[in-house]
């Protein structure tokens, strides 16, 4: 069974101030993609994710400077200011750097150096494609947390137990969120990140465009975007939500939340 997450939410409780908000069983990732960096951050969430409490996003997901290590989507501008991820900083938000390029070299992450240090605080962590650049991170840069890219495909209980070795946590690609046997064989889920919806990349068979993004975002002025569709027919479901209730039930209790992306087929 699938529900929707913006339709029929339950209504959020008004407390009054003698009242404790108790802490969340579950919480989102929500992502910034398409967020204008003049955009207050607050303002953002409130119109793009106002149904979800605040106490219930752990960290937004988006692009602030320039950096070769991107990964994912084209970088085309900031998306977060600096003024944002001190806001989401200050109220306990954290910012969660998308670096999951597939392609990463020792110079390129030298040169980053600067670009790491600045966002490098306990509340904030990386996605990561790259073993190599987990490495160094993890090394140089110890308070970050290191998440294993979706990227990476890590769809197997083999596959999961190697991941965690290097990595933090793992996101799941959207298609385990389905694979029951495989979500129940997780012992420790406090180390999964589900999706709590869909896009395109749910039915994808070979997921091209993340190879052709990692080049782009190198600024390849000779590399052009590919996608799995133009090669292969598949069927398009646009965006989907899951039953975050049962998965909740099942013991996972981080999701990433996509923003829909406006006239297409996925999210951002």
């Amino acid at each position: 069974m699938r529900i929707s997450l913006i339709k029929g939410h339950n209504p959020v409780t008004v407390y009054h101030e003698a009242q404790t908000i108790p802490e969340p069983d579950y919480t989102f990732t929500v992502s910034a993609r398409g967020k204008q960096p003049n955009v207050p951050v607050f303002q953002f969430l409130r119109r793009h994710f106002g149904h979800i409490p605040l106490n219930r996003i752990e960290s937004l997901f988006g692009f602030v400077e320039y950096s070769p290590l991107y990964g994912g989507r084209v970088f085309h501008k900031r998306e977060l200011s600096e003024r944002d991820v001190f806001q989401l900083n200050n109220a306990g938000i954290g910012l969660r750097l998308p670096l999951s390029n597939h392609f990463v070299s020792a110079e390129e992450y030298e040169a980053s150096q600067a670009f790491l240090q600045k966002y490098h605080t306990d509340l904030n962590s990386v996605i990561v494609t790259h073993d190599d650049l987990a490495r160094w991170i993890r090394r140089d840069f110890p308070r970050y947390r290191i998440d294993a890219s979706v990227i990476k495909n890590i769809n197997t209980k083999k596959k999961l137990e190697q991941a965690l070795r290097l990595y933090d946590e793992v996101v799941l690609p959207m298609p385990s969120n389905e694979d029951l046997p495989f979500l129940e064989s997780i012992e420790d889920k406090s180390c999964i990140t589900l999706f709590a919806n869909a896009g395109c990349a749910f039915t994808c068979p070979s997921r091209t465009c993340y190879v052709s993004v990692s080049k782009i975002n190198k600024q390849d002025s000779e590399q052009a975007f590919q996608c799995s569709q133009s090669l292969k027919e598949r069927e398009l479901l646009g965006m989907i939500d899951f039953d975050i209730d049962a998965l909740v039930g099942m013991g996972f209790h981080s999701f990433k939340l996509l923003r829909p992306a406006p006239g297409k087929m996925t999210g951002f």
